[in-house]
């Protein structure tokens, strides 16, 4: 069984994902700002405690527990994300940097710190967004959140580049809408095509498989467009 960290765990896809992966009987470390959606379920396969990317005294909780609990982690899934859907011109700096903050930074900050504890085999996803693929179709007012996930696509290709002798395998999948509390807030009233748990049961299917096929790569998955 393995060992898995998954960010932005208390709500959609990252939620449901960590119950996909603890049911199976691997072992989860759940982590997000809001650990209650997590503690509540009281799964035996299931790790969790407050944490925020964004904040350095956290990062050095995650170090602890890894320290003292796991002598290594197989899959790590960085899936919390901060969504803005602002007009450009009145988005503040520092509006623009909380979104950065947590979708390139923070995802920087807990690759950089997990890595070291990763086999060969490991396996490294990040979480990106079909807007954030060059040449896709784009939105207004989301100049922050697209652009911070166009970053990780390419940061994705640059780690797999140098860990490739030693591993772990690093791929980014970008995600097109997946109905998710994220999105409602974002775009209240608008349906998207595919479940929080439709699209959990693919990220983990590929966690799981995916870097015995890919390394460096950016996945499209989406049925339509964004």
């Amino acid at each position: 069984m393995a060992t898995i960290i998954i960010t932005g765990a208390s709500r959609g896809i990252g939620f449901e994902m960590a119950q996909l992966f603890a049911d199976e009987g691997h072992q989860v470390l759940a982590l997000s700002r809001n650990d209650k959606p997590i503690s509540d379920l009281k799964h035996k396969n299931i790790f969790t405690f407050p944490f925020d990317l964004a904040q350095p005294d956290d990062l050095k909780k995650l170090d602890d527990f890894l320290s003292k609990n796991w002598k290594q982690v197989d899959v790590l899934i960085n899936n919390a994300g901060r969504l803005l859907n602002k007009p450009f011109l009145e988005t503040t700096e520092t509006e623009f940097e909380e979104v950065y903050k947590v979708n390139v930074f923070g995802v920087a900050s807990v690759t950089k710190m997990v890595v070291p504890k990763m086999p060969k085999t490991g396996h490294v996803i990040t979480i990106s967004s079909m807007g954030g693929v060059q040449g896709s179709m784009k939105f207004p007012s989301l100049a922050a959140y697209s652009s911070s996930k166009a970053a990780v696509i390419t940061l994705t290709e640059l780690w797999a580049e140098e860990f490739k002798e030693t591993g772990p395998s690093f791929n980014v999948l970008a995600l097109g809408a997946v109905q998710t509390e994220m999105l409602e807030e974002a775009f209240p009233g608008y349906q998207a095509p595919t479940t929080a748990l439709e699209m959990a049961s693919y990220i983990k299917e590929f966690a799981l498989t995916g870097s015995k096929f890919y390394n460096g790569k950016l996945l499209q998955v989406s049925s339509s467009t964004p």
